[in-house]
This record gives structure tokens, sequence and C-alpha cells, in this order.
């Protein structure tokens, strides 16, 4: 049995272990004992820890306090945006389900993009898409993510919003695991609307936002009160806000120096995998990717079993494939990307964060190769 001292955390992009800071916020604001709507004292001071928070947040990504709305998560910011009725919605196939659940349960004509083998969105073909789809008086969307949660292929969203919004064209997009791995600035992606998330920088789990560009109308989707500017009904979480403005404090401050860091990490473990396991596939190797995202392909290993066999020796990572109705299926952004069947199903997600330490990736590895190569070998 692997005691819980000895286990080793590599599922950052799914959730990041709650940051010091962040628990540390979130102990005090559980000590405020006011309803933020309140104009009494302690309804004034649990304002006060809403409004940090936002401020944190707004810097985080360079943006003004007054376009953060606080969510629950970026499932429901996600929603915010796509249960609009837009006329026309332009999305490719490896977004978020919590993108594309919302816009193939709308009226919206989708217009598929076109994804390399790289799993980078053809922005040549987005704008040929829109020069052929355009209606004058049409209210259209583009939702595009800032990188992807099981390749972290990072897309070009300023590029496209800079020829989106020439045209009308609304830009929307899911920067959860962009946000606090790499530099991102509202301004210069020139977007009109952005999704966070605040567990995947290290905060609590049950809260994000949506940025809204100033003078952006969005319709409300909860409605019964006017908290969040009368954008986002409910009272709100004070703890985990206050948990969600200090992560972003930390992870602000950290970037530069993490971004350097993981990437080194996540370059020493796709070396030494290749080099136990040459037939192994690096999925998005020739694209620009977040530093702390390696996806792996181990042709001839089930997904599912690679991630058990980790899990049992201690090691806690994702599989690059979705089980649905006890139906083993590939992952739809591999399968939109081109890759085989076979190949999408042996595809495993390992992800770094504040946390990872070297010793913990050496560890990993070494566990990898003791449980993982014998098999391989025999097989081979």
């Amino acid at each position: 049995m692997i005691k819980p001292a000895e286990r080793i955390y590599m599922d950052h992009n799914a959730s990041s272990p709650l940051r010091p800071t962040a628990r540390a916020a979130m102990m005090a604001a559980l000590e405020s004992d006011g309803n933020a709507s309140s104009v009494h004292r302690e309804g004034r001071a649990a304002r006060r820890l809403i409004e940090d928070a936002r401020e944190q947040v707004a810097a985080l990504i360079g943006t003004q306090s007054a376009n953060v709305v606080f969510t629950s998560g970026a499932t429901e910011a996600n929603n915010m945006v796509l249960t609009v009725p837009w006329d026309t919605v332009y999305m490719a196939g490896i977004e978020h389900e919590s993108v594309m659940a919302p816009v193939g349960a709308s009226d919206a004509n989708l217009v598929a993009l076109s994804v390399d083998n790289s799993g980078v969105v053809d922005l040549g073909y987005f704008a040929t898409a829109v020069l052929q789809h355009r209606a004058p008086d049409g209210r259209e969307l583009l939702t595009l993510q800032l990188a992807n949660n099981e390749t972290g292929v990072c897309q070009d969203v300023a590029a496209a919003a800079g020829f989106a919004r020439q045209h009308g064209v609304c830009v929307h997009t899911d920067a959860v695991q962009a946000c606090g791995r790499i530099a991102v600035d509202f301004d210069d992606l020139d977007v009109d609307l952005l999704s966070l998330s605040s567990h995947k920088i290290g905060g609590p789990m049950g809260v994000g936002a949506l940025i809204i560009r100033d003078g952006f109308e969005l319709p409300t989707l909860i409605h019964g009160g006017g908290q969040e500017r009368r954008r986002r009904a409910g009272t709100e979480n004070v703890a985990a806000i206050a948990g969600f403005g200090a992560a972003a404090v930390t992870a602000k401050a950290e970037l530069a120096a993490e971004n350097e860091r993981l990437r080194v990490l996540r370059d020493f473990a796709e070396a030494a995998l290749l080099e136990c396991a040459p037939e192994a596939l690096i999925v998005g190797a020739d694209a620009d990717r977040l530093p702390n995202t390696l996806c792996i392909a181990l042709p001839g290993d089930l997904a599912e079993t690679t991630v058990i066999k980790l899990d049992l020796a201690g090691v806690a990572i994702s599989a690059g494939s979705a089980c649905s109705s006890g139906k083993v299926g590939a992952s739809h952004v591999l399968t939109e990307m081109g890759l085989a069947p076979d190949v999408a199903r042996s595809a495993v997600r390992i992800s770094l964060g504040w946390n990872t330490a070297e010793t913990s990736l050496e560890e990993f590895l070494s566990r990898f190769r003791r449980l993982l190569l014998p098999d391989r070998r025999a097989v081979a």
C-alpha cells in the first residue's frame, strides 16, 4: 500500500492543489459573518473581500476589475456566453465539453473549424468561413480556446480575434488552462469574453470568472438578485472568491520563474520517456504548448490501464481518452487531430504545477520504468 506522503500528483490540468496563500485567505474570509449585499459593517467587510479579489483576478490577466464577473466556475462562465441565441458560432472540435455541449444544444448554425495534426486551428480556414457565412444582420461568435486541456497546444487567439472583430464577429476564449501558466493579457488578446477557473491556478474549486469587455452586452444567465452588477444573481461565495484572488496574486508573482522551471521539467520528462519508450508519440510536439503539459501516446497500452497501474503505484496522471457507458472511446480532441483510434486510446496526460518538485518527477519516471516497461518489452 502506498502511503499518502509517497504519492506523486501530476494532474494539475485537472485541478491544481490549493496554494497556501489561497488557503490562508479562505480561512481568514470564513471569519467574516456578513452578506456582501448588506450595508452594515459586516456586509461591507464581506464586500471588501470580494472587491479586493476582483482586482487581484483582473491584475492577473491585465484588465479592469469592473470587467470581472465571478461565477461558480468556468463551466458556468462558458454557458453564460454560449447559451446566448447566437445566429452563427465558429468552433473547432477540440474545445472543452463545457463549450461544445451548450453550442450543440443551441439553435446556432455551427461552422466547424479545421485543425491540423498538431492540434492547431487553421485560421486561414476560419477567415474563409467568415467571408462565406457572414450575415450582415446576424449575431456571430468565434469561440477559440487559448490552450487545450489534454495536449497543452496553444492557439493564436489574438490573430483570430483581430480578423473576427474586423468583420463584426464577437470573440470568446476559454483561457482556463492558459491562465497562470503563460502570460495572458485581455487587451492584447482583443477578445470580448474570456473564461477563467480558480482551481486550475491553485485556488479553490467552485469559483471562476467571466471577463466581459467594457460595453459588451451579455444576457443574464442566472436571475434573482443584483449581485455582480446584475450580471450573475446569487449570494457570493466570499471565502472561495478570496481564495481565488490570493491564488491569482501568487500565480502572477511566480509566472515567469514557474514558466521556465516547469518547461525544463516537462522537457526532461519527455526526453526520458522517449528514451525508455522510443515508439511513443508526443502529441502536439511541433506546436506551441503550455510549459507544464505533456500528452504522450503509448501504442499498445490502453490509457486507462496505464493510469490505473500508476495510481496503484502512487502516481496521479490522467487518461487522454474518455469512458462512456463502460466502453473505452478515443478522446474527441485527439480524434479531431487525426490520431488513429488505437493511438488516441493510448494517450495519457502528465501535467505539472506549482508544487511539482524535480525529485518527484524523477521518482515518477522510476515508477514508470519499473511498472510499464517490462510489459511493453514482453509484447515487443
